[in-house]
């Protein structure tokens, strides 16, 4: 079936396929949609933003807030927005964005939703190295972060190197990361185990995931690694699309695989290891991210900031939840965890009903 022609010269015409057309107004459709879904997750991320900074033991109208940002002192409200609610917002938008940028980066890279940074072992080696520095070597504050980012570097170095070998090692990488995820976790019972009753209650909020006690000199290292590996992830999103037509498809359409799987692995990896160096592992964030961008963008159309800003509303939405929802305040890695457990078991289900494996 072919278009009516138009008029190009003197009795010429051009048949245009409809098809084609047809295949051109849906892409328009879905890149409409997407934006049009980027532009509304923005907004409720500033929603949350400003609850957050407004909504406390004590309520301060917007207009104070304002003021306070904008350098008057207040006495009581200057204390309690600058130094516990804004490092605790900032902290919350940035990590949601660096775990949902890196977890969607994972899944689509490895074409498996169960192939996110939390699921594969990346941020039990960074809680590993947390929970030996604060129970054994009575460290605290950012030498704690420091040792976190560096080995959770280590374990995805690991779990790549173990995964190498002839053919596609996407299964095995997920896998081994399985496997190393449960002997890491293995470890960190020991430490908890062995250790003084004192010092376990600090590794404990550590490893669910919270944004108490956050300051902003961790803001400072956090913006700046969220804007240039996000950029980065951005960027090569267009490469990682092409990726999901197969390694072969990829090379021929002018993407340099081996380089773009490293670059894609190493951004996605430094930015959920700073991430959870900062906040500690905040659970199933990067495992559902992505899922619900693409629910909400369309498949296809999912990208990298639509799946940062879901991560964002995550965890904020969630430490709203945790702090004021019940007589006792819970950290945002609890409530988040409660939220992945039954997607996980759905997923599950799904994979077996098709008959997928994780390969």
């Amino acid at each position: 079936m072919f278009s009516p022609c138009g008029e190009k010269g003197e009795g010429e015409c051009i048949m245009i396929p409809m098809e084609h057309t047809a295949a051109r107004i849906g892409y328009k459709k879905r890149r409409s949609r997407s934006r049009r879904i980027t532009l509304i997750l923005t907004v409720l991320v500033s929603l949350l933003a400003v609850i957050m900074l407004v909504y406390g033991n004590t309520i301060y109208p917007l207009e104070t807030v304002l003021k306070v940002l904008a350098g008057e002192e207040i006495k009581g409200a200057t204390f309690a927005i600058k130094t516990i609610r804004l490092p605790r917002m900032l902290v919350g938008l940035l990590v949601g964005l660096g775990f949902g940028m890196a977890g969607y980066t994972f899944q689509t890279l490895l074409r498996n939703d169960l192939a996110s940074p939390d699921m594969i072992g990346v941020t039990s080696g960074s809680s590993v190295a947390a929970v030996f520095c604060i129970l054994v070597l009575k460290m605290s504050g950012s030498m704690v972060s420091f040792f976190a980012l560096l080995s959770g570097l280590l374990t995805s170095g690991i779990i790549y190197l173990l995964s190498m070998g002839k053919g596609n090692s996407k299964g095995r990488f997920i896998l081994m990361g399985i496997g190393l995820q449960a002997m890491l976790q293995a470890v960190i019972s020991y430490l908890l185990l062995k250790s003084n009753r004192n010092d376990v209650g600090t590794a404990f909020r550590w490893l669910s995931g919270s944004l108490n006690g956050v300051q902003m000199e961790q803001v400072k290292g956090l913006i700046l690694v969220v804007i240039l590996v996000g950029t980065v992830l951005v960027i090569l999103n267009r490469q990682l699309q092409v990726l999901q037509l197969g390694d072969a498809s990829a090379t021929i359409l002018g993407v340099n695989v081996r380089w773009t799987y490293g670059a894609l692995i190493l951004a996605s990896v430094f930015l959920i290891a700073f991430s959870s160096s900062v906040s500690g592992p905040v659970a199933s964030v990067s495992f559902l991210s992505g899922p619900i961008a693409s629910q909400l963008t369309g498949k296809g159309k999912v990208n990298p900031v639509a799946a940062g800003l879901v991560g964002a509303i995550l965890i904020m939405a969630a430490d709203l939840v945790g702090q004021y929802a019940f007589k006792t305040r819970y950290p945002v890695g609890v409530i988040t965890g409660i939220l992945g457990a039954p997607y996980l078991l759905f997923l599950l289900v799904q994979m077996n009903k098709k008959g997928e494996s994780v390969s």
